[in-house]
């Protein structure tokens, strides 16, 4: 049964499930609009931000990424996503969990602090969708979701860049080099991921199956999904979307944009198409507000985060969370 408020139901929300009128342009910019709480007892998902740019080798301005998804995701919260047809939050229990806390000029406290962030939600049970933030988070989130769920995971890995710098130390940020750390790690199973929208050069691309930008608009949406099925399976599996898979012309607001990708149609077509994927978390990185036009960037970020939530509403609807 859906439950009706009228205004600020992030904070006025009893129940964990339901939608609220609200005036798109005013109220608490939670993500969607769903309950701010910290309380994760029978939550599905809890939606939290990692506001970090410290990692950035281009342009910085993506710790300021969570709060302009958030802004720009009320709108979605409206209607029934499109083109779902089904309100989500009917069957799926979301909460805005709010932002991982660390300490910005003590760097080497900064990847324990978002491990133990992701642990303390995925102890829960609840599934994490966590709003970035630069690309480097994904690095303790697998960590993390590998203690979880057993590694190596399989990785479905949306953007320009493959991200397989080398870097041996411990200790660096680096946003370049996350799986190439998750390779060596073992957090990852190369085999069983892919990356999606690559049109950079790497040294090494860690043994990963690639599906390039010149790939995808040659063979199409379609075969993509068909594609990183026959990689992924059923195995568990990360789902990480860089917002520089997207072309500049889609997603300007990014620190390392690269000419000739993804459109946002063929983004959002391929995410939608993860139905049958046995999804167990994912991240949405790279937004940097200050280079946005119009907010394009943060609405299509928006966008691929809500559509994998219906994602995992569909799992759960099916008995196959």
């Amino acid at each position: 049964m859906t439950e009706l408020l009228y205004g600020d139901g992030a904070i006025r929300r009893p129940s964990l499930y339901g939608s609220s009128i609200e005036n798109t342009y005013a109220g608490v910019l939670s993500f969607m609009r769903r309950k701010y709480t910290r309380e994760l007892d029978g939550v599905d998902v809890a939606i939290s931000g990692v506001p970090l740019d410290l990692a950035t080798t281009f342009r910085s301005g993506a710790r300021l990424g969570p709060a302009a998804v958030r802004a720009a995701s009320v709108q979605l919260s409206e209607l029934y996503p499109y083109p779902w047809g089904f309100n989500p939050f009917d069957d799926l229990a979301v909460t805005d969990y709010g932002d991982c806390w660390f300490d910005a000029h003590n760097p080497l406290t900064i990847k324990p602090a978002i491990v133990e962030h992701a642990r303390t939600i995925l102890r829960s049970d609840a599934k994490m969708l966590t709003l970035g933030g630069d690309h480097y988070i994904t690095y303790p989130l697998l960590i993390a979701h590998a203690e979880k769920y057993g590694k190596p995971l399989s990785l479905i890995h949306f953007d320009a860049h493959c991200d397989t710098w080398a870097d041996d130390s411990p200790d660096s940020l680096n946003h370049g080099s996350m799986f190439y750390k998750a390779v060596k790690d073992g957090l990852i199973d190369p085999q069983t991921s892919v990356q999606v929208g690559i049109r950079t050069w790497n040294d090494d691309f860690m043994g990963i199956n690639i599906l390039d930008a010149a790939w995808v608009h040659e063979h199409g949406t379609r075969a993509s999904v068909e594609r990183i099925m026959s990689i992924v399976g059923e195995r568990p599996a990360y789902l990480t979307f860089d917002i520089d898979c997207l072309d500049p012309a889609f997603a300007p607001g990014t620190g390392t944009p690269v000419a000739g990708g993804l459109s946002s149609a063929q983004g959002l077509a391929i995410v939608r198409g993860l139905t049958g994927v046995n999804l167990i978390g994912a991240d949405v990185v790279e937004v940097a507000p200050a280079y946005d036009q119009s907010e394009i960037t943060a609405i299509a970020a928006a966008h691929i985060a809500c559509d994998v939530l219906c994602l995992w509403r569909q799992r759960k609807v099916a008995g196959t969370r």
